[in-house]
């Protein structure tokens, strides 16, 4: 499959972040262009996990989905909130881990940009920029637990769009995927350059097998996943 091209044209304009909230990156267009091809409107029902500054809620949004969006961060929330009232855009922004602020409610979609980053540290960091990106030794831990949680947050029909890092296994995802029930795939790919973070973690990803010497660029991919 060929790298997809990066545009920013399907996010909303303008967008506020308050300190510590991730800004739409390479990963956040990659998703974009993989949400721009699903069928939203009224009587669409999303959730996005992890919504940072809300731009891919507030697309969905303005499509006519009726969308959720949960964050574990509070400046996360509040920007969130922030963007979808200057937007004018309907959107209910919720605090907290996404298992337990959905649960019993089904979506027809969801849409999740997770911390997928290798670090050295066991747990996850509670405070902080690093509360985006840090995702445990093998960069899989809310990954793992999106892909446990999704048969209970879709409708039968329902799909997933998830980004990540090769760095973290999207084979491996497919295959945690499949063996809930989904259909998995990858949507789309890009090769973006490594940014500060992997760079000052080389060596230690260097000595897990994590990435090859001299390795200057990173594969993200949308995985959509559909409930049968």
């Amino acid at each position: 499959m060929p790298s997809t091209a990066l545009s920013l044209d399907v996010l909303p304009p303008g967008l506020i972040a308050l300190p510590t909230v991730y800004r739409p990156q390479a990963d956040t267009r990659l998703l974009a262009a993989s949400l721009a091809r699903e069928a939203l409107g009224p009587g669409t029902d999303v959730l996005e996990i992890g919504t940072g500054t809300g731009a891919l809620a507030l697309h969905a949004a303005g499509r006519g989905a009726r969308v959720t969006a949960v964050d574990v961060s509070a400046m996360a929330v509040a920007t969130a909130r922030m963007n979808a009232w200057l937007h004018r855009l309907p959107l209910r922004v919720l605090h907290g881990d996404f298992a337990t602020r959905t649960e019993g409610q089904r979506f027809d979609l969801v849409v999740a940009n997770p911390p997928y980053v290798p670090a050295p540290d066991t747990w996850l960091p509670s405070r902080g920029p690093e509360r985006a990106w840090d995702a445990g030794p093998d960069g899989r831990t809310v990954i793992d637990r999106i892909c446990a949680q999704l048969p209970s947050l879709l409708r039968p029909g329902g799909a997933l769009l998830m980004v990540q890092s090769g760095l973290c296994g999207a084979e491996e995802t497919l295959s945690l995927l499949a063996r809930r029930g989904l259909i998995a795939d990858i949507a789309d790919r890009a090769c973006v350059p490594w940014g500060p973070v992997l760079r000052s973690r080389r060596a230690w990803l260097e000595a897990r097998g994590l990435a090859a010497e001299a390795e200057e660029q990173e594969e993200v991919v949308t995985i959509r996943a559909q409930r049968l």
